[in-house]
Formats: C-alpha cells, sequence, structure tokens
C-alpha cells in the first residue's frame, strides 16, 4: 500500500498535532514495512527522528499553481508519489480528485468556542464543507467523546466515523531521581492557549499554596492568543522545553494538573501517567475517558486547590495513583493506532489489507 499524509502539523515545534503525526508515521512504517508512506506539505517540515526507509519525504510544490495547495499541488504531489490514498491529519483533505481520502477530527474545539481558535477561521469554514461533499471516505477520531460529538455536530453516518485511540510515545517512562531532593512542586505541559484554563489553574495553585509549600511549573510553548501569565513568586514559565526533558520534569513533580476545559484526547495526561506521575485533571469527557479512573478529576479552581491539598499531603495517595497510572498508560501504544488506521485505509480500498 502507497499512502500519502498532510505533513504540514510538522511546521509546528511542539503539541499534541506534530506528535500525531510523527508518531503515527514512524509506527505505520515499522508495523508495515512493504508500505511506502509520503509526508507531504507545501511548507517547509523537518523528517521526524528516526524515520524509517519507508517513511519518505514527499514533493513540494514548484509552480504558482501547485502554491495553490489544496486545490491543485497537493493533488499532484499525490500523484507523483503513486499515493493510492491520502490521509489528511489536521482537518483538512484534497478538495478535488479521484484519490480516496480518510480525515482527522482531533476535537471540535473551533466550532465549541470561537475564543478558543483566533486562527481557525478556515478550518471553521471548510472542514464542514468538505464533509458535506464526502471528500473523507471515512473520518477518524481520538477519542469515542469527540466521535459523538462528529456525528452529532455534522450529521456524519456513524458508519463512516471511527474512534483509533492515540498513544504517550515510549520515552515518556519513570526517570530514578539523581539530584539532592528539591522544592516540590506541581507541573503543567501543554501549548499554553485560552481552552488549556491555566488560569483556574494558577488560581488553584495559589490558594493552596500556604499548606502545600509547592511551587507551580508551566511548560509549553505560548501560542499568539494566550493571555500573558503575570510573574509570581513561584511560579517558574519554562516555554517550550524539550522532548528530552519532559520525562524527569513528569517523574520529579508531585502531580500533573491539567484542568483543561476541552479536549479531543488528552495526550499529556497519558504521558504524565507512563511516567508515574500522579494527575489532576478536569472533567472534560474525553479527558475522563483517556484517564480510566485513574486521576483525580476536578472542575474549579477550588476543587484545584483541594485535590493538590490532598496529594501534596499524602504519599500513600500519590502511590496509589502513580501505579493506577502507569496501568493505564500501558494499555494504548502507538503500535496499536497504527494498526488500526491502516485497518481503516485498507477498509477504503477495499481490500482487507
Amino acid at each position: 500500500m502507497r499512502v500519502a499524509l498532510d505533513a504540514t502539523p510538522l511546521t509546528l515545534s511542539s503539541g499534541g498535532l506534530p506528535r500525531y503525526v510523527i508518531e503515527l508515521s514512524i509506527a505505520l512504517a515499522r508495523e508495515f514495512p512493504e508500505d511506502t508512506y509520503s509526508l507531504l506539505s507545501d511548507q517547509p517540515f523537518q523528517m521526524p527522528e528516526r524515520a524509517p526507509v519507508n517513511l519518505v519525504r514527499g514533493r513540494p510544490p514548484h509552480s504558482a499553481a501547485e502554491r495553490r495547495w489544496w486545490l491543485w499541488g497537493i493533488r499532484r504531489a499525490i500523484r507523483q508519489n503513486g499515493a493510492q490514498i491520502f490521509h489528511g491529519t489536521n482537518f483538512e483533505v484534497p478538495y478535488l480528485g479521484q484519490t480516496p481520502a480518510v480525515l482527522t477530527i482531533h476535537d471540535l474545539s473551533p466550532w465549541r468556542e470561537k475564543a478558543w481558535h483566533d486562527a481557525a477561521s478556515r478550518v471553521r469554514r471548510r472542514t464542514p464543507w468538505l464533509l458535506r461533499l464526502r471528500r473523507a471516505r471515512m473520518i477518524l477520531t481520538v477519542s469515542e467523546a469527540v466521535r459523538t460529538e462528529v456525528i452529532r455536530h455534522f450529521g456524519a453516518s456513524p458508519d463512516r466515523v471511527r474512534t483509533v485511540p492515540l498513544a504517550a510515545s515510549s520515552h515518556f517512562r519513570p526517570i530514578s531521581p539523581t539530584s539532592p531532593a528539591q522544592k516540590p512542586f506541581f507541573l503543567f505541559v501543554a501549548t499554553l492557549e485560552p481552552r488549556k484554563n491555566v488560569a483556574g489553574l494558577v488560581e488553584g495553585w495559589r490558594e493552596s499554596r500556604a499548606e502545600t509549600n509547592a511551587d507551580l511549573v508551566i511548560a509549553g510553548r505560548n501560542r499568539a492568543d494566550f493571555a500573558a501569565i503575570p510573574p509570581c513568586e513561584g511560579l517558574h514559565l519554562l516555554g517550550e522545553v524539550s522532548d528530552r526533558e519532559l520525562p524527569r520534569l513528569y517523574s520529579d513533580a508531585l502531580a500533573f494538573v491539567y484542568p483543561t476545559h476541552y479536549e479531543g484526547f488528552g495526550l499529556p495526561v497519558l504521558e504524565a501517567m507512563q511516567c508515574g506521575c500522579p494527575v489532576i485533571t478536569s472533567r472534560d469527557p474525553a479527558v475522563m475517558e483517556v484517564s480510566g479512573g485513574a486521576a483525580i478529576h476536578v472542575s474549579s479552581a477550588h476543587e484545584i486547590a483541594d485535590a493538590m491539598r490532598v496529594v501534596a499531603g499524602n504519599p500513600r495517595l500519590r502511590n496509589v495513583l502513580k501505579g493506577c497510572g502507569i496501568r493505564r498508560a500501558g494499555a494504548f501504544s502507538w503500535s496499536r493506532t497504527a494498526r488500526e488506521t491502516r485497518a481503516v485505509y485498507a477498509e477504503v480500498l477495499g481490500n482487507g489489507g
């Protein structure tokens, strides 16, 4: 099988979208060495590290016409790579053409709340038309919660919408302490954007700090539409942190606190769990689905504060949450994601593999 995937998310330096394309494409190429997987984009991007030989870079646009990427350029690139199927990894597929397409819809945040996505007007406008015109033979979602939303919001036929869950990357694992005891801290890791409820996190931490004596560490790329966090004693803003550093942060934290308003999956929750970090997170349906009872769930800043107090003061509870989280993260793998995704490709092509 020859498959083309949209590599445009790889133009981002971090976040769930590039993680999805990197891990999925590598896992597909490894699980199915007889296939060829081409990454296509009209923008410069870095190929994934450790890319197998059957994961290749597609040809970029070479003319003014081809730079009208989703109308003309992508069709030419698909033909030149001999792809039998195209996977739109980020809400878009080609507007025209005969090549069958699969579309991933990660969440409905562009439609749920306009303030959550300042720059999503194109997605809000175009994705519904692509679905109405049935340009995607099959729609992939990353959780059952989002599958239900897609069916209800877009009127999609249930037999055209499949859930294929994600996983934490294999490099997320517990790391034993190698330095003297440091000041305890709670951790937040994600792209800093409006729907992540960072203001509620900071408020809850401030309310509980006198009892926990813990700092708050916030790591992640700051999106342009995110309101800056005022400086405060004990609050550490690390900015974007490399994948090499994240397992250490997760392993050292008292807990990972992720009070997000809305998610399609909530990948940082699994990353923290796989590192043995206790998790405090929201009651968002997708996050509750992914955490599977292995986290403490909160709704308000006051509940965040209460959970921080309980976790900081109860080492036994932290150990219980650590064990539950590691077991829960073990239920997911990128190999499984790749196998289930390719099964959808095969179904669309009508050949069973």
